[in-house]
């Protein structure tokens, strides 16, 4: 598995997440808000198979792998 996202965007996904899944807890937004798990998951993993599908590689370091 490749990782393809950097450090900032990495802790953006991870950040939206979490703020996405507290309100859905709390009721603010409703049940969609635990759409956060998917930026959180990914963020986390630090592999987003959008990107892999675009092209897009926002990590600084070519041939990154995951260990």
């Amino acid at each position: 598995m490749k990782v393809n996202e950097g450090t900032l965007d990495r802790a953006v996904r991870v950040v939206v997440g979490l703020v996405l899944i507290g309100l859905a807890a709390t009721n603010t937004i409703g049940m969609w808000g635990y759409i956060g798990v998917v930026p959180l998951l990914t963020g986390a993993v630090g592999m987003c198979p959008l990107y892999t599908l675009l092209g897009i590689n926002t990590c600084p370091a070519p041939g990154n792998s995951a260990k």
